[in-house]
């Protein structure tokens, strides 16, 4: 995707004649309100043509948007039109707008796009202030919003404001992906790795190969077959077993086949001791990724999804609101949100009867475990001839990460030691470290 900055131009010019036009039917010696015509807009792939296209905008809400971009692109859009007519009239309080901390620019409100747009015909102010309303083209799709407003004080004389991700689209003509922070508490997930690389049983396999279709044709079951007056938005799925089975590894891989943005959830970072705290910092996160198709990735859930307490206190009351809360966002939530735990018992049932999909990744057999020996081991690494993997897989029960675990550890072991291969007693030795890490008998 790349930038237009002969079409970024053209509809600046378009909304400062909007803008002029109406000052002059207000102030200047125009009688009649005389607007100029809507560029024709170029289908050239552009962030700006993008935008415009894929969400539909009209001319009003063209306006609103390069009204918002402006003072990114020029800080004195709004002053060069207006100073002129300023010049006898003053302060003209019907313009709104506000002056921003950093340098005084004139930063346009909603009341400064009413003004635009609909003069002093109350019905189209109406209708110019429906276009900021929850339900709205630019709040559904978190283009631009109003900024809050002191109690009691109009809502439309909140400043206009676009987005960071939408700014980045327009100016540059990319997005590029959000990076983990206190404002955004998810990290991204990818990986090298193929399915083939991934060792499961069969019946795992074929449950995540359901997933895989969901996120493939959702839109064709949906929208072009209807479904969506029938099922609930979004899929729900929980991962469940031992650390080290892959769980995080399938949730990477089902978005590098499919195409899609895997973000795993820092619960750390949205579990605040503060009343109320997790629920905003939950609601952020759910606004950032909706209508994004990303796949949300809840590793160790139990902290937010865990069974919900019989309420003795405060802190029980609030904590159960909390649980009820991220069931109602994840319900509403229009992409797939895979859970992820260490036990499945751990979880609420009041969530367990909303997943679609229950996913159980066991430890692996001996078999596979042979399969994951075989494929950990690096081509350049020269295992002696008296290793018997089989027989070890067979008698060492062992993760898949733990087997990584003793691989890593043999490899260092036999490049510092300056050994031409990796002897069985390396094997061993790294085997009964991992038991020891996880307090088993060796």
């Amino acid at each position: 995707m790349v930038t237009d900055l002969k079409q970024i131009k053209a509809l600046l010019q378009y909304t400062a004649g909007y803008l002029k036009a109406r000052l002059q039917a207000v102030l200047g010696s125009e009688v009649t309100f005389l607007p100029p015509l809507l560029p024709r807009l170029n289908r050239d792939g552009s962030g700006i043509e993008k935008l415009i296209s894929d969400y539909n905008l009209d001319s009003n809400e063209v306006i609103i948007l390069m009204m918002a971009l402006a003072p990114h692109l020029q800080v004195d859009f709004f002053d060069e039109i207006i100073q002129p007519f300023m010049q006898e009239s003053g302060d003209f309080q019907q313009l709104g707008g506000v002056r921003s901390r950093n340098g005084r620019s004139f930063l346009p409100t909603g009341q400064t796009a009413a003004f635009i747009l609909a003069g002093d015909d109350m019905e189209k102010r109406l209708e110019i202030a429906a276009l900021f309303h929850h339900q709205s083209n630019f709040a559904k799709q978190h283009i631009l919003y109003l900024e809050d407003v002191p109690e009691g004080e109009p809502a439309l004389s909140g400043r206009i404001v676009l987005q960071p991700e939408y700014l980045e689209l327009l100016i540059t003509g990319t997005q590029s992906i959000p990076k983990l922070s206190m404002n955004f508490p998810a990290q991204h997930l990818e990986t090298t790795y193929n399915w083939d690389d991934l060792v499961l049983g069969d019946t795992t396999r074929q449950q995540i190969a359901e997933l895989e279709n969901w996120v493939n044709y959702q839109q064709v079951l949906m929208t072009d077959w209807g479904m969506e007056r029938k099922l609930k938005p979004g899929y729900r799925a929980l991962f469940h077993g031992p650390p080290g089975t892959g769980k995080t590894l399938t949730a990477s891989l089902l978005g590098k086949y499919t195409g899609k943005h895997v973000f795993r959830i820092d619960l750390s970072m949205i579990v605040s001791k503060f009343i109320g705290e997790t629920e905003k910092n939950l609601s952020k996160l759910f606004e950032k990724a909706d209508n994004k198709n990303w796949i949300l990735f809840f590793d160790e859930a139990d902290a937010l999804f865990g069974k919900r307490t019989n309420v003795k206190d405060a802190h029980d009351k609030y904590a159960n609101q909390e649980a009820s809360y991220l069931l109602q966002r994840v319900e509403q939530h229009n992409g797939l949100v895979i859970l992820a735990t260490n036990f499945k018992n751990n979880i609420d049932e009041a969530f367990m009867r909303r997943f679609q999909s229950v996913i159980h990744f066991p430890l692996p057999n001996a078999e596979e475990r042979h399969i994951i020996w075989q494929k950990t081991f690096p081509p350049k690494a020269n295992l002696n001839g008296h290793i018997n993997l089989e027989q070890i897989s067979r008698k060492y029960e062992l993760s898949g990460s733990g087997i990584l675990n003793v691989v890593q550890f043999a490899c260092l072991q036999m490049l510092a030691r300056k050994e031409a291969k990796i002897s069985n007693e390396l094997i061993l030795e790294g085997i009964e470290r991992e038991y020891t890490k996880e307090n088993r008998v060796w």
